[in-house]
């Protein structure tokens, strides 16, 4: 298949940061909490902003938050807050910063609970598999409600249920590229 031949959804447009994203993560089934947790960070960050301005701050955002080691994250200080606070090369705004650090704590906590973020998260899918069905577009589903009113119980921020579902794309949960679409 050549590449004029490729079909891709719209959504990515022509940057080639955006494709290579489309082509090689977005909507990839992943089972890795680490990989879970850099998606959790970096979708939170992106409240209110576009997924392309986070996608070009993702080196930045992996380089400040200790490789998205969970453990080292959950760990930081006031000092390291303010480290974080003077990085520009992320979103420098203190209510996700510090809600970045507590999400780390609680995924944690997550992990001592269900053994995995991930057997968590695939707790709330049907039959504990990935949808891989195309339904249409969405902003959210039944799963991801649930899953975002669970973490927000549990004491998460800036994940609520679009957000959740926006997650829940990225990393596979779900897998919304159209039918059409030569990575589905």
């Amino acid at each position: 298949m050549s590449i004029k031949e490729l079909t891709r959804c719209s959504w990515c447009g022509t940057d080639p940061l955006y494709m290579e994203y489309h082509d090689k993560e977005w909507g990839k089934t992943v089972h890795d909490d680490k990989i879970f947790f850099e998606f959790l960070t970096l979708e939170a960050a992106q409240a209110g902003l576009s997924w392309i301005t986070i996608l070009r701050r993702r080196d930045n955002y992996r380089k400040a938050f200790a490789g998205f080691d969970v453990k080292k994250v959950a760990a930081f200080t006031d000092k390291d807050k303010e480290r974080l606070l003077n990085d520009a090369g992320i979103i420098r705004n203190r209510l996700k910063i510090s809600s970045a650090i507590r999400n780390a704590q609680l995924f944690i906590d997550i992990q001592k609970e269900f053994g995995s973020f991930d057997k968590y998260l695939y707790s709330f899918m049907p039959d504990g598999k990935p949808v891989t069905a195309y339904t249409g577009p969405h902003v959210s589903t039944p799963e991801s409600d649930a899953i975002a009113k669970d973490m927000k119980k549990r004491g998460f921020k800036f994940f609520g249920t679009t957000i959740c579902y926006a997650f829940m794309q990225a990393t596979g949960m779900v897998n919304d590229h159209v039918p059409e679409c030569s990575f589905r």
